[in-house]
């Protein structure tokens, strides 16, 4: 029980739902004698909490445990704030899929509290970064943990990029850009683009052609700890952009270079110990339970 005492709270702002579960979350843990930390843009919508208020950063310093409490776009804010402190985090769904968000808020008090008593599965998941350079001179960094995407932002005019994988040229492209995606994304924006799926365990990553103007071009798996190069097309008439978990944009102009590797440290993902990734699939993605009655 003493593993978990100093835990922190982030919520999605915004959200009455989430508010209400921050307050029956804030309500259980407090009454079990744990000491509560909430994010300071959290606690904005809890007044009159009388809890610890700390920094994202502040919170990967001080705690054994942050519970996010929102879906997996909160989860994935949270993975890339925390990621160099390493320190565990719980997700509690109040959000759509929840592929990351597995606590239902129907069940929170029960299945929290086995965590809590030491019966949940860890997992080490890995995030990439990418630095984006014009001119030989550093322009833009990001990290992710789902997908680094380079698209056309708002225009509909298709991208021209060379790619290069551990400096070994692959090819010349004409697309609407290209995802590269971890496991963790590929059941994200990767899979709706026609990636295939890969297990959470994976040391890979995937590299997904958005709308490419040739019938060859299919998904690519490589090497986890390879490095991934895109060179913009100098004659590109249009200004793409490089994503980060669509949740942080770098605009890019023609000639600029994105490179994208590994980065060197994990986020800690906590869960339920029933937790099972493919039965996540079935429940999320709609797969068959039974081969149906004929």
């Amino acid at each position: 029980m003493d593993q978990f005492r100093n835990i922190g709270v982030i919520g999605r702002m915004g959200s009455v739902k989430v508010v209400e579960s921050l307050r029956q979350l804030k309500q259980y843990l407090v009454s079990n004698n744990y000491h509560v930390i909430i994010e300071e843009d959290t606690a904005s919508m809890l007044p009159g909490h009388g809890l610890q208020v700390a920094s994202k950063k502040l919170l990967g310093e001080i705690c054994d445990l942050v519970i996010v409490v929102g879906g997996d776009g909160s989860l994935l804010g949270a993975a890339r704030e925390l990621a160099k402190s390493k320190i565990p985090l719980l997700g509690v769904n109040r959000g759509r899929l929840g592929f990351l968000t597995d606590i239902s808020p129907s069940d929170l008090e029960e299945r929290l509290g086995k965590v809590l008593q030491g019966k949940y599965i860890e997992e080490t998941r890995f995030l990439l970064d990418g630095h984006v350079e014009r001119n030989g001179q550093p322009l833009g960094f990001g990290t992710a943990l789902n997908d680094v995407v380079l698209h056309p932002g708002k225009s509909t005019r298709m991208i021209g990029f060379d790619l290069y994988i551990d400096g070994h040229f692959v090819y010349s492209q004409r697309s609407d850009g290209l995802i590269v995606a971890t496991p963790t994304g590929s059941t994200a924006y990767s899979l709706s683009a026609g990636g295939p799926i890969m297990h959470p365990k994976l040391d890979a990553v995937v590299l997904v052609p958005m709308f490419p103007h040739t019938l060859s071009s299919r998904p690519i798996v490589v090497d986890g700890k390879s490095e991934i190069k895109l060179v913009i097309g100098e004659t590109n008439e249009t200004y793409p952009q490089i994503s980060f978990d669509g949740q942080m944009n770098i605009a890019c102009a023609p000639g600029d270079i994105i490179r994208i590797t590994k980065k060197p440290f994990k986020i800690r993902l906590i869960h339920p110990a029933d937790h099972n990734f493919y039965a996540t699939c079935r429940d999320k993605l709609g797969w068959a339970s039974e081969i149906a009655a004929s």
